[in-house]
């Protein structure tokens, strides 16, 4: 259903009208032959219909489009009442403003917040309403913390209130405690099977770690082997140099034996004789 055209102020366009109530358009839709229709109305319509009731061409909801922008623009300048104007609002704003007034108009019915009140009560006058409504809850005067939401809730034992109040506070704190008690344990053991994880973890590096040094001094000692051995070779080679080198100087030694044999007949003048003769030399000079 579209807005009823006597809460509009001045003259109304016959094209902003819906061709099947006859009110100005609310959420309007528009045919492909250009008529235009209020969504709830044209749904209403095709629900029976397969034609546009103003000249009956053939439409289905498929077919159906927004309506042109022209049209939408002049549609929300129209001026009206607010439609609490009996209540005496006596706001006129433009049609495409008057929905966020209503939802906030002082003068709109609404209902009582208290549970099992019937009572409807303009907006502005809510809060007097409540301090007086005979479903409102407030608490006991004796201080017991009840709250009253009904005349024979004023008959209530204030001492077992009490305790049922008492019974429930320590049911939750009893909840409470369970629940971080559970959550305690749930933390404990994600750091315990962290701390596991992070223990192997570290173990298997000491174990790399372990094996890399023994591989680091296997491979020093086949290093120092290497070098002893190569030593023990130069020194072998050494050893053989030696033993040709004191072969031959055997060897020399006999070959000068043998040719000092040979020259024995010619023995040298020992130094005695030398010393003999030499005064005989210089007496005959």
């Amino acid at each position: 259903m579209g807005y009823d055209i006597e809460r509009f102020v001045g003259y109304v366009n016959e094209g902003l009208l819906c061709s099947i109530c006859r009110d100005v358009l609310e959420d309007p839709l528009q045919a492909p032959c250009e008529h235009a229709f209020c969504t709830a109305c044209i749904h209403g319509w095709l629900v029976h219909h397969s034609n546009c009731p103003e000249d009956r061409q053939v439409i289905d909801v498929s077919l159906l489009r927004p309506l042109y922008r022209y049209m939408k623009n002049d549609l929300n300048r129209l001026q009206l009442h607010c439609r609490n104007r009996e209540y005496g609002c006596e706001m006129v704003c433009s049609l495409e403003s008057i929905d966020r007034h209503e939802r906030e108009c002082e003068y709109s019915q609404i209902p009582c917040s208290n549970a099992g009140c019937t009572v409807q009560i303009e907006r502005r006058n809510l809060d007097g309403h409540l301090a007086v409504c005979e479903f409102r809850s407030r608490e006991c005067p004796n201080g017991c913390g009840y709250t009253i939401l009904s005349a024979e809730d004023t008959q209530h034992n204030c001492v077992a209130e009490l305790r049922t109040e008492l019974e429930l506070l320590r049911s939750e704190m009893i909840c409470r405690v369970e629940e971080a008690k559970h959550e305690m344990e749930s933390r404990l053991d994600s750091q315990r099977r962290h701390m596991v994880q992070k223990e192997s973890i570290l173990q298997n590096e000491i174990e790399e770690l372990k094996m890399s040094r023994m591989m680091s001094d296997v491979r020093s000692l086949m290093a120092a082997e290497r070098q002893h051995r190569q030593e023990l070779e130069q020194a072998e080679l050494e050893k053989r140099e030696l033993m040709e080198l004191l072969k031959g100087l055997q060897k020399d030694c006999r070959l000068t034996t043998t040719e000092g044999s040979r020259k024995s007949n010619f023995r040298p003048l020992t130094r005695l004789e030398s010393v003999k003769r030499k005064p005989r030399e210089v007496t005959v000079i």
